[in-house]
Protein backbone atom coordinates (compact mmCIF):
# COMPACT_ATOMS: atom_id res chain seq x y z
CA UNK A 1 0.00 0.00 0.00
CA UNK A 2 1.48 3.35 -1.05
CA UNK A 3 0.91 6.17 1.46
CA UNK A 4 -0.55 9.47 0.30
CA UNK A 5 -1.29 12.78 1.96
CA UNK A 6 -4.76 11.59 2.98
CA UNK A 7 -3.72 8.29 4.53
CA UNK A 8 -4.01 7.85 8.27
CA UNK A 9 -2.47 4.93 10.14
CA UNK A 10 -5.20 2.40 10.99
CA UNK A 11 -6.36 2.09 14.59
CA UNK A 12 -10.02 1.17 14.73
CA UNK A 13 -12.05 3.37 17.08
CA UNK A 14 -15.56 3.72 18.48
CA UNK A 15 -16.77 6.74 20.43
CA UNK A 16 -19.75 6.45 22.73
CA UNK A 17 -20.42 5.73 26.39
CA UNK A 18 -18.91 2.92 28.46
CA UNK A 19 -18.83 1.23 31.82
CA UNK A 20 -17.22 -1.87 33.30
CA UNK A 21 -18.08 -3.62 36.56
CA UNK A 22 -16.72 -6.77 38.19
CA UNK A 23 -17.96 -9.43 40.61
CA UNK A 24 -16.28 -12.33 42.39
CA UNK A 25 -17.87 -15.62 41.24
CA UNK A 26 -15.57 -18.02 43.08
CA UNK A 27 -17.74 -21.00 44.14
CA UNK A 28 -17.43 -22.95 47.39
CA UNK A 29 -14.63 -25.52 47.40
CA UNK A 30 -17.19 -28.25 47.97
CA UNK A 31 -18.62 -27.89 44.43
CA UNK A 32 -17.85 -30.56 41.82
CA UNK A 33 -14.79 -29.41 39.86
CA UNK A 34 -13.34 -32.32 37.90
CA UNK A 35 -12.37 -31.03 34.46
CA UNK A 36 -9.65 -33.53 33.57
CA UNK A 37 -10.21 -37.19 32.84
CA UNK A 38 -6.90 -38.04 34.51
CA UNK A 39 -7.80 -36.25 37.76
CA UNK A 40 -7.88 -38.42 40.88
CA UNK A 41 -9.94 -35.83 42.78
CA UNK A 42 -13.41 -34.35 42.27
CA UNK A 43 -13.19 -31.13 44.29
CA UNK A 44 -10.68 -28.34 44.68
CA UNK A 45 -8.95 -27.85 48.02
CA UNK A 46 -7.90 -24.19 47.75
CA UNK A 47 -8.25 -21.04 45.65
CA UNK A 48 -5.25 -19.93 43.61
CA UNK A 49 -6.88 -16.69 42.48
CA UNK A 50 -10.55 -15.67 42.60
CA UNK A 51 -12.78 -16.25 39.59
CA UNK A 52 -14.36 -13.10 38.17
CA UNK A 53 -17.32 -12.10 36.09
CA UNK A 54 -17.07 -8.75 34.33
CA UNK A 55 -19.68 -6.75 32.44
CA UNK A 56 -18.64 -4.23 29.80
CA UNK A 57 -21.38 -1.95 28.48
CA UNK A 58 -21.17 0.15 25.32
CA UNK A 59 -23.76 2.71 24.25
CA UNK A 60 -23.97 4.64 20.98
CA UNK A 61 -25.06 8.25 20.52
CA UNK A 62 -28.40 6.77 19.40
CA UNK A 63 -28.72 4.99 22.79
CA UNK A 64 -28.16 1.53 21.28
CA UNK A 65 -26.52 -0.77 23.84
CA UNK A 66 -24.24 -3.79 23.53
CA UNK A 67 -23.34 -5.86 26.59
CA UNK A 68 -20.21 -7.98 26.89
CA UNK A 69 -19.85 -10.43 29.77
CA UNK A 70 -16.66 -12.32 30.58
CA UNK A 71 -16.49 -15.13 33.12
CA UNK A 72 -13.65 -17.24 34.48
CA UNK A 73 -15.36 -20.51 33.59
CA UNK A 74 -14.50 -23.47 31.39
CA UNK A 75 -17.13 -24.58 28.87
CA UNK A 76 -20.76 -25.60 28.64
CA UNK A 77 -21.23 -29.38 28.63
CA UNK A 78 -25.00 -28.96 28.48
CA UNK A 79 -26.44 -26.40 26.06
CA UNK A 80 -29.62 -25.96 28.08
CA UNK A 81 -27.58 -24.60 31.01
CA UNK A 82 -26.14 -21.84 28.85
CA UNK A 83 -29.49 -21.05 27.22
CA UNK A 84 -31.20 -20.84 30.61
CA UNK A 85 -28.57 -18.38 31.86
CA UNK A 86 -28.64 -16.20 28.75
CA UNK A 87 -32.44 -16.23 28.51
CA UNK A 88 -32.61 -15.12 32.14
CA UNK A 89 -30.32 -12.19 31.31
CA UNK A 90 -32.35 -11.24 28.23
CA UNK A 91 -35.66 -11.44 30.10
CA UNK A 92 -34.52 -9.40 33.10
CA UNK A 93 -32.78 -6.71 31.03
CA UNK A 94 -35.15 -6.51 28.03
CA UNK A 95 -32.15 -6.84 25.76
CA UNK A 96 -32.31 -8.62 22.40
CA UNK A 97 -30.33 -11.74 21.59
CA UNK A 98 -27.92 -9.94 19.28
CA UNK A 99 -27.04 -7.39 21.99
CA UNK A 100 -25.47 -9.79 24.51
CA UNK A 101 -22.29 -11.85 24.51
CA UNK A 102 -21.50 -14.14 27.43
CA UNK A 103 -17.89 -15.20 26.93
CA UNK A 104 -15.98 -17.84 28.90
CA UNK A 105 -12.24 -17.61 29.44
CA UNK A 106 -12.03 -21.43 29.10
CA UNK A 107 -10.06 -21.98 32.29
CA UNK A 108 -9.69 -25.71 33.00
CA UNK A 109 -9.35 -25.06 36.75
CA UNK A 110 -12.90 -23.92 37.44
CA UNK A 111 -16.06 -25.60 38.72
CA UNK A 112 -18.43 -27.73 36.71
CA UNK A 113 -21.23 -25.67 35.17
CA UNK A 114 -23.13 -28.73 33.96
CA UNK A 115 -26.41 -29.45 35.74
CA UNK A 116 -26.23 -33.05 34.48
CA UNK A 117 -23.30 -33.54 36.90
CA UNK A 118 -25.74 -33.30 39.83
CA UNK A 119 -25.02 -36.86 40.99
CA UNK A 120 -21.24 -36.31 41.13
CA UNK A 121 -19.53 -35.43 44.43
CA UNK A 122 -20.51 -31.81 45.08
CA UNK A 123 -22.83 -31.89 42.08
CA UNK A 124 -25.80 -30.77 44.18
CA UNK A 125 -24.21 -27.30 44.33
CA UNK A 126 -24.08 -26.79 40.55
CA UNK A 127 -27.72 -25.74 40.05
CA UNK A 128 -27.56 -23.07 42.82
CA UNK A 129 -24.27 -21.86 41.36
CA UNK A 130 -25.80 -21.51 37.88
CA UNK A 131 -28.62 -19.47 39.40
CA UNK A 132 -26.04 -17.31 41.19
CA UNK A 133 -24.22 -16.70 37.88
CA UNK A 134 -27.41 -15.56 36.15
CA UNK A 135 -28.39 -13.24 38.99
CA UNK A 136 -24.87 -11.83 39.19
CA UNK A 137 -24.87 -11.04 35.47
CA UNK A 138 -28.13 -9.10 35.75
CA UNK A 139 -26.88 -7.26 38.83
CA UNK A 140 -23.70 -6.27 37.01
CA UNK A 141 -25.69 -5.01 34.04
CA UNK A 142 -27.89 -2.90 36.28
CA UNK A 143 -24.89 -1.48 38.13
CA UNK A 144 -23.03 -0.77 34.90
CA UNK A 145 -26.05 1.00 33.41
CA UNK A 146 -25.80 3.57 36.20
CA UNK A 147 -22.10 4.27 35.61
CA UNK A 148 -21.84 5.09 31.91
CA UNK A 149 -19.13 7.56 30.88
CA UNK A 150 -18.45 9.12 27.51
CA UNK A 151 -15.22 8.03 25.87
CA UNK A 152 -13.51 6.24 23.01
CA UNK A 153 -12.42 2.65 22.47
CA UNK A 154 -9.23 2.39 20.41
CA UNK A 155 -7.68 -0.89 19.28
CA UNK A 156 -4.11 -1.84 18.49
CA UNK A 157 -2.34 -5.04 17.41
CA UNK A 158 0.64 -6.43 19.27
CA UNK A 159 2.18 -9.85 19.74
CA UNK A 160 2.92 -12.39 22.45
CA UNK A 161 4.73 -15.72 22.12
CA UNK A 162 2.91 -17.46 25.01
CA UNK A 163 0.79 -19.55 22.62
CA UNK A 164 2.32 -22.46 20.73
CA UNK A 165 0.87 -25.09 18.42
CA UNK A 166 -0.46 -28.02 20.43
CA UNK A 167 -1.13 -30.87 17.95
CA UNK A 168 2.06 -32.89 18.42
CA UNK A 169 2.73 -35.95 16.26
CA UNK A 170 5.12 -38.46 17.81
CA UNK A 171 5.64 -42.22 17.37
CA UNK A 172 2.66 -42.50 15.04
CA UNK A 173 0.26 -40.77 17.45
CA UNK A 174 -1.19 -37.27 17.74
CA UNK A 175 -0.91 -35.87 21.26
CA UNK A 176 -2.04 -32.52 22.63
CA UNK A 177 1.08 -30.64 23.64
CA UNK A 178 3.82 -28.33 22.42
CA UNK A 179 4.85 -28.88 18.80
CA UNK A 180 8.21 -27.12 18.22
CA UNK A 181 8.04 -27.61 14.44
CA UNK A 182 5.03 -25.37 13.82
CA UNK A 183 4.56 -21.59 13.97
CA UNK A 184 1.70 -20.37 16.16
CA UNK A 185 -0.37 -17.26 15.65
CA UNK A 186 1.05 -14.79 18.17
CA UNK A 187 -1.39 -11.95 17.42
CA UNK A 188 -2.49 -9.94 20.43
CA UNK A 189 -5.30 -7.40 20.04
CA UNK A 190 -5.69 -4.81 22.78
CA UNK A 191 -8.42 -2.22 23.24
CA UNK A 192 -7.98 0.92 25.36
CA UNK A 193 -11.13 2.62 26.60
CA UNK A 194 -10.47 6.23 27.66
CA UNK A 195 -12.79 8.99 28.81
CA UNK A 196 -13.00 12.38 27.12
CA UNK A 197 -10.01 13.64 29.13
CA UNK A 198 -7.85 10.67 28.18
CA UNK A 199 -8.11 8.75 31.45
CA UNK A 200 -8.17 5.02 30.85
CA UNK A 201 -11.37 3.26 31.93
CA UNK A 202 -10.74 -0.32 30.78
CA UNK A 203 -8.34 -2.56 28.89
CA UNK A 204 -9.66 -5.28 26.57
CA UNK A 205 -7.40 -8.22 25.71
CA UNK A 206 -8.18 -10.61 22.83
CA UNK A 207 -5.65 -13.44 22.64
CA UNK A 208 -5.81 -17.09 21.60
CA UNK A 209 -4.23 -19.59 23.99
CA UNK A 210 -5.76 -22.49 25.92
CA UNK A 211 -5.75 -21.88 29.71
CA UNK A 212 -4.45 -25.39 30.36
CA UNK A 213 -1.40 -24.57 32.45
CA UNK A 214 -3.08 -26.06 35.51
CA UNK A 215 -4.15 -29.64 34.83
CA UNK A 216 -5.08 -32.97 36.40
CA UNK A 217 -2.78 -32.71 39.44
CA UNK A 218 -3.90 -29.20 40.32
CA UNK A 219 -6.28 -28.98 43.29
CA UNK A 220 -6.96 -25.24 43.20
CA UNK A 221 -9.72 -23.16 41.64
CA UNK A 222 -8.09 -20.69 39.28
CA UNK A 223 -8.60 -18.48 36.23
CA UNK A 224 -5.24 -19.93 35.08
CA UNK A 225 -2.90 -17.40 33.44
CA UNK A 226 -5.70 -14.85 33.04
CA UNK A 227 -5.50 -14.02 36.75
CA UNK A 228 -1.95 -12.70 36.72
CA UNK A 229 -2.53 -11.12 33.28
CA UNK A 230 -5.19 -8.94 34.84
CA UNK A 231 -3.07 -8.21 37.90
CA UNK A 232 -0.15 -6.94 35.83
CA UNK A 233 -2.25 -4.84 33.44
CA UNK A 234 -4.45 -3.35 36.15
CA UNK A 235 -1.45 -2.36 38.26
CA UNK A 236 -0.13 -0.47 35.24
CA UNK A 237 -3.35 1.07 33.93
CA UNK A 238 -5.30 1.59 37.14
CA UNK A 239 -8.48 0.23 35.58
CA UNK A 240 -10.18 -3.15 34.94
CA UNK A 241 -8.72 -5.58 32.41
CA UNK A 242 -11.06 -7.91 30.51
CA UNK A 243 -9.89 -11.05 28.68
CA UNK A 244 -11.58 -12.54 25.60
CA UNK A 245 -10.43 -15.97 24.47
CA UNK A 246 -9.46 -16.04 20.78
CA UNK A 247 -9.46 -18.87 18.21
CA UNK A 248 -7.37 -21.17 20.38
CA UNK A 249 -8.45 -24.64 19.21
CA UNK A 250 -4.86 -25.53 18.29
CA UNK A 251 -2.96 -23.19 20.63
CA UNK A 252 -1.68 -23.61 24.20
CA UNK A 253 1.35 -22.65 26.31
CA UNK A 254 4.60 -24.50 25.72
CA UNK A 255 4.79 -25.47 29.39
CA UNK A 256 1.46 -26.76 30.67
CA UNK A 257 -0.34 -29.60 32.50
CA UNK A 258 1.31 -28.60 35.80
CA UNK A 259 0.28 -28.08 39.42
CA UNK A 260 2.80 -25.29 40.09
CA UNK A 261 1.10 -21.86 40.41
CA UNK A 262 4.41 -20.10 39.74
CA UNK A 263 4.33 -21.36 36.15
CA UNK A 264 0.71 -20.27 35.75
CA UNK A 265 1.46 -16.77 37.04
CA UNK A 266 4.56 -16.50 34.86
CA UNK A 267 2.44 -17.18 31.77
CA UNK A 268 0.02 -14.43 32.78
CA UNK A 269 2.82 -11.94 33.38
CA UNK A 270 4.21 -12.62 29.90
CA UNK A 271 0.85 -11.82 28.33
CA UNK A 272 0.37 -8.91 30.71
CA UNK A 273 3.62 -7.20 29.79
CA UNK A 274 2.93 -7.78 26.09
CA UNK A 275 -0.43 -6.09 26.65
CA UNK A 276 1.23 -3.11 28.31
CA UNK A 277 3.66 -2.79 25.40
CA UNK A 278 0.72 -2.79 22.99
CA UNK A 279 -1.13 -0.19 25.07
CA UNK A 280 1.87 2.11 24.70
CA UNK A 281 1.47 1.93 20.91
CA UNK A 282 -2.22 2.88 20.88
CA UNK A 283 -2.78 6.56 20.06
CA UNK A 284 -4.88 8.87 22.18
CA UNK A 285 -8.59 9.28 21.46
CA UNK A 286 -9.32 9.87 17.78
CA UNK A 287 -5.71 10.56 16.85
CA UNK A 288 -3.58 9.04 14.14
CA UNK A 289 -0.59 9.67 11.93
CA UNK A 290 -0.87 11.15 8.45
CA UNK A 291 1.85 11.09 5.80
CA UNK A 292 2.97 14.69 5.34
CA UNK A 293 5.82 14.80 2.83
CA UNK A 294 9.17 13.45 1.74
CA UNK A 295 12.30 15.21 2.97
CA UNK A 296 15.67 14.75 1.33
CA UNK A 297 18.33 14.62 4.02
CA UNK A 298 21.31 12.32 4.36
CA UNK A 299 18.65 9.78 3.42
CA UNK A 300 15.22 10.28 1.85
CA UNK A 301 12.88 10.66 4.82
CA UNK A 302 9.14 10.10 5.11
CA UNK A 303 7.60 12.64 7.47
CA UNK A 304 4.37 11.74 9.24
CA UNK A 305 2.44 14.08 11.52
CA UNK A 306 -0.20 13.59 14.22
CA UNK A 307 -3.69 14.29 12.96
CA UNK A 308 -7.08 14.36 14.64
CA UNK A 309 -9.73 12.00 13.27
CA UNK A 310 -13.47 12.51 13.38
CA UNK A 311 -15.09 10.34 16.08
CA UNK A 312 -16.71 7.18 14.75
CA UNK A 313 -20.09 6.50 16.38
CA UNK A 314 -21.20 3.54 14.29
CA UNK A 315 -22.57 0.59 16.26
CA UNK A 316 -24.34 -2.46 14.95
CA UNK A 317 -25.16 -6.02 15.97
CA UNK A 318 -26.39 -8.99 13.98
CA UNK A 319 -26.50 -12.76 14.13
CA UNK A 320 -25.69 -14.75 11.02
CA UNK A 321 -26.11 -18.51 10.71
CA UNK A 322 -23.72 -20.98 9.14
CA UNK A 323 -25.34 -24.25 8.10
CA UNK A 324 -23.11 -27.19 9.02
CA UNK A 325 -23.51 -30.94 8.67
CA UNK A 326 -23.07 -33.27 11.62
CA UNK A 327 -20.93 -36.37 11.35
CA UNK A 328 -22.61 -39.76 11.73
CA UNK A 329 -22.77 -40.09 15.51
CA UNK A 330 -23.63 -42.95 17.89
CA UNK A 331 -27.02 -42.63 19.58
CA UNK A 332 -27.45 -41.50 23.20
CA UNK A 333 -28.57 -45.03 24.11
CA UNK A 334 -25.43 -46.53 22.60
CA UNK A 335 -23.24 -44.11 24.49
CA UNK A 336 -25.13 -44.71 27.75
CA UNK A 337 -24.69 -48.45 27.35
CA UNK A 338 -20.94 -48.01 26.84
CA UNK A 339 -20.83 -45.64 29.83
CA UNK A 340 -22.52 -48.14 32.15
CA UNK A 341 -20.16 -50.93 31.09
CA UNK A 342 -17.00 -48.82 31.34
CA UNK A 343 -14.97 -49.25 34.53
CA UNK A 344 -12.07 -46.97 33.62
CA UNK A 345 -12.44 -43.58 35.36
CA UNK A 346 -10.74 -41.65 32.54
CA UNK A 347 -12.64 -43.29 29.68
CA UNK A 348 -15.90 -42.99 31.61
CA UNK A 349 -15.40 -39.23 31.90
CA UNK A 350 -14.76 -39.02 28.16
CA UNK A 351 -17.97 -40.93 27.42
CA UNK A 352 -19.94 -38.67 29.78
CA UNK A 353 -18.86 -35.63 27.78
CA UNK A 354 -19.92 -37.33 24.54
CA UNK A 355 -23.32 -38.14 26.04
CA UNK A 356 -23.97 -34.51 26.95
CA UNK A 357 -22.96 -33.33 23.48
CA UNK A 358 -25.08 -36.00 21.79
CA UNK A 359 -28.11 -35.07 23.88
CA UNK A 360 -27.75 -31.44 22.83
CA UNK A 361 -27.69 -32.41 19.13
CA UNK A 362 -30.69 -34.74 19.29
CA UNK A 363 -31.71 -36.22 15.94
CA UNK A 364 -30.62 -33.28 13.82
CA UNK A 365 -28.42 -33.95 10.79
CA UNK A 366 -27.48 -30.33 10.26
CA UNK A 367 -27.18 -27.23 12.42
CA UNK A 368 -27.49 -23.54 11.68
CA UNK A 369 -24.64 -22.36 13.88
CA UNK A 370 -25.09 -18.75 15.08
CA UNK A 371 -22.27 -16.23 14.81
CA UNK A 372 -22.53 -12.82 16.46
CA UNK A 373 -21.06 -9.92 14.49
CA UNK A 374 -20.76 -6.54 16.14
CA UNK A 375 -19.57 -3.37 14.48
CA UNK A 376 -17.86 -0.90 16.82
CA UNK A 377 -16.85 2.03 14.68
CA UNK A 378 -14.52 0.51 12.11
CA UNK A 379 -13.66 -2.54 14.25
CA UNK A 380 -15.47 -5.86 14.01
CA UNK A 381 -16.22 -8.30 16.85
CA UNK A 382 -16.92 -11.91 15.82
CA UNK A 383 -18.10 -14.33 18.50
CA UNK A 384 -19.28 -17.92 18.33
CA UNK A 385 -19.65 -20.92 20.60
CA UNK A 386 -17.14 -23.43 19.29
CA UNK A 387 -13.41 -24.03 19.64
CA UNK A 388 -12.22 -22.94 16.22
CA UNK A 389 -8.64 -23.40 15.10
CA UNK A 390 -6.52 -20.25 14.82
CA UNK A 391 -6.55 -20.28 11.02
CA UNK A 392 -9.96 -18.58 11.13
CA UNK A 393 -8.67 -15.45 12.87
CA UNK A 394 -5.56 -15.43 10.71
CA UNK A 395 -7.55 -15.55 7.48
CA UNK A 396 -10.10 -12.96 8.57
CA UNK A 397 -7.43 -10.51 9.69
CA UNK A 398 -5.53 -11.09 6.46
CA UNK A 399 -8.69 -10.39 4.44
CA UNK A 400 -9.26 -7.09 6.28
CA UNK A 401 -5.75 -5.81 7.07
CA UNK A 402 -6.81 -2.21 7.71
CA UNK A 403 -9.44 -3.17 10.31
CA UNK A 404 -9.12 -4.54 13.82
CA UNK A 405 -10.83 -7.93 14.00
CA UNK A 406 -11.77 -9.29 17.44
CA UNK A 407 -12.39 -13.05 17.28
CA UNK A 408 -13.86 -14.95 20.25
CA UNK A 409 -14.25 -18.66 21.00
CA UNK A 410 -16.80 -20.12 23.48
CA UNK A 411 -19.27 -17.23 23.45
CA UNK A 412 -23.00 -17.84 23.97
CA UNK A 413 -22.72 -21.61 24.19
CA UNK A 414 -20.43 -24.51 23.39
CA UNK A 415 -20.56 -27.63 21.21
CA UNK A 416 -17.14 -28.74 19.97
CA UNK A 417 -14.00 -28.13 17.94
CA UNK A 418 -13.81 -26.75 14.42
CA UNK A 419 -10.54 -28.03 12.91
CA UNK A 420 -9.60 -27.42 9.26
CA UNK A 421 -10.54 -29.96 6.58
CA UNK A 422 -7.00 -31.25 6.02
CA UNK A 423 -6.94 -32.73 9.54
CA UNK A 424 -10.08 -34.86 9.23
CA UNK A 425 -8.20 -37.92 7.97
CA UNK A 426 -5.97 -37.90 11.06
CA UNK A 427 -6.62 -39.72 14.34
CA UNK A 428 -6.48 -36.71 16.64
CA UNK A 429 -8.51 -35.38 19.55
CA UNK A 430 -10.08 -32.35 17.87
CA UNK A 431 -11.29 -34.46 14.94
CA UNK A 432 -12.92 -37.25 16.92
CA UNK A 433 -14.25 -34.81 19.53
CA UNK A 434 -16.09 -32.54 17.10
CA UNK A 435 -19.62 -33.48 16.03
CA UNK A 436 -19.26 -31.35 12.89
CA UNK A 437 -18.47 -32.77 9.47
CA UNK A 438 -15.40 -31.97 7.38
CA UNK A 439 -15.49 -28.51 5.81
CA UNK A 440 -17.43 -26.81 8.61
CA UNK A 441 -14.63 -24.41 9.57
CA UNK A 442 -14.17 -23.33 5.97
CA UNK A 443 -17.91 -22.66 5.67
CA UNK A 444 -17.72 -20.43 8.72
CA UNK A 445 -14.75 -18.49 7.35
CA UNK A 446 -16.51 -17.88 4.02
CA UNK A 447 -19.80 -16.84 5.62
CA UNK A 448 -18.18 -14.43 8.09
CA UNK A 449 -16.08 -12.89 5.33
CA UNK A 450 -19.21 -12.24 3.28
CA UNK A 451 -20.93 -10.67 6.28
CA UNK A 452 -18.03 -8.31 7.05
CA UNK A 453 -17.94 -7.19 3.41
CA UNK A 454 -21.51 -5.91 3.75
CA UNK A 455 -20.69 -3.70 6.74
CA UNK A 456 -20.23 0.04 6.30
CA UNK A 457 -16.63 0.20 7.49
Amino acid sequence: MTPNKNQITPNSTFSGSFSVVTADITPPLSIYARNWGASAHDRAEAVHRPLWMQCFLMQSVNDDILVWFTADLGWWKNNSDELNLRNYILTKTNLKEEQVLFCLSHTHAGPSICSADKDKPGGDQIAPYLKFLAETAVSLYEEGSRKMQKGTLTWGYGSCDLATKRDFYVDGTYLIGYDPTQRADDTLLVGAVRDEKGKQLATLVNYACHPTTFAHENKMLSPDYIGSLREVVEAYSGCPCLFFQGASGDLAPKEQYVADPAIVDSHGRRLGHATIATLESIPQNNMGLEFKEALISGAPLALWKPVEKAPNHQMGAQIIHVEMDYKKLPSVDELLEAYEKCEDRVLKDRLWRKINTRRAIGEKKTEKVPVWIWQLGNAVVIAQANETYSVIQEQLRSAFPDKNIVFINIANGYVGYLPPSDLYDKDMYAVWQTPYAKGSLEKMIDRITEAIQTLNL
